[in-house]
């Protein structure tokens, strides 16, 4: 999450008439992620999280968050569900930029999770991607491994000023990508930004999954892949198996990788740590002038793809 849009008094007053929320008594930017614009808002009546979608969201998708959560959030999933106004839309325009909110999801996000915590995280994006059978409105991958070139593109030039080899490394991943990504195996709704910042915990249990807004349709596997590297690295950016393994058989409690979605597992992990590192890497180089963000290095991505480049099934707890 991140502030990049400025909303004044006025124009969130303007807003709100819509709604049925009662008086505001709190509303504040949220730092953190590279995305969209959010805030934190209350009122007498509730806690809310508004988000203003920003250029890189592409308008036309909003239908599919706003509805996957919905989607979701009706079959038992615990996730924010978008807040309707008195006329029935989830969607409005503040500053100039489509805006919507969604209830506040109680919880918080672990820094340093345990093996228990990755299995129930396994066992969560299971039951995430169950829950999003049936959903009817389609969003293709724009971070799939045909939208990587242009990224590696715009950063190949300037990848060694951030990490010496940088820039071969991210070409020579492309080249591997593009000649090793599976086309057969099962493919669903995916969250594809499982990170430990956008999974809640309260009280012991999980608490639920915020920030749909890189979800699409892509292989299951590879939600699970990205999960991977988010959630199975200590301080020193080494691979912590037990924490993998544990992540791995709490998704396979719930719904079993076929022994075609194990094999490429190494792939997919590199994958994902490349389509990281590229976002990543691109964002580092551009950030906004005057934004009110925090960029993430991409160097922890780097990292994560030279050690994948030798993993193997077994050491995934896959065998």
């Amino acid at each position: 999450m991140a502030v990049y849009t400025e909303v004044s008094d006025e124009a969130l007053d303007v807003f709100l008439e819509n709604y049925d929320l009662g008086r505001v008594n709190m509303f504040k930017g949220i730092a953190g992620g590279v995305e969209n614009t959010n805030y934190l808002l209350g009122t007498e009546k509730n806690s809310y999280i508004l988000t203003l979608y920003e250029k890189r969201v592409a308008e036309a998708d909003l239908p599919f968050f706003i509805g996957l959560m919905d989607h979701l959030a009706t079959r038992g999933f615990s996730c924010p569900s978008p807040i309707r106004n008195r006329n029935g839309q989830a969607l409005g325009m503040l500053q100039g930029r489509p805006a919507a909110l969604v209830s506040f999801l109680q919880g918080r996000e672990v820094v340093h999770p345990t093996p228990d915590q990755c299995a129930m995280t396994g066992r969560t994006m299971a039951q995430l991607h169950r829950a999003g059978e049936g959903f009817d409105i389609k969003r293709v991958n724009a971070l799939a491994p045909s939208g990587w070139p242009t990224l590696v593109t715009s950063a190949a030039d300037r990848a060694n000023s951030v990490e010496t080899n940088l820039a071969e490394l991210i070409v020579d991943e492309l080249e591997f990508a593009q000649a090793n990504w599976p086309d057969d195996i099962p493919s669903g709704v995916i969250h594809a930004d499982m990170f430990k910042d956008n999974v809640f915990f309260l009280d012991g249990e999980l608490s639920g999954v915020i920030d749909f807004y890189f979800a699409c349709n892509d292989f299951l596997a590879y939600d699970l892949a990205i999960a991977i590297n988010a959630w199975c690295f200590g301080d020193n950016l080494e691979f912590l198996p037990e924490h993998c393994s544990a992540l791995v058989q709490g998704y396979q409690n719930i719904r079993p990788l076929t022994d075609g979605e194990a094999d490429c597992m190494p792939t997919l992990l590199r994958g994902a740590a490349l389509r990281f590192l590229l976002t990543r890497l691109n964002d580092w180089l551009d950030v906004p002038e005057g934004a009110f963000v925090i960029p993430h290095d991409p160097k922890a991505f780097s990292a994560r793809l030279r050690q994948f480049q030798s993993i193997t099934r077994a050491q995934l707890g896959l065998a």
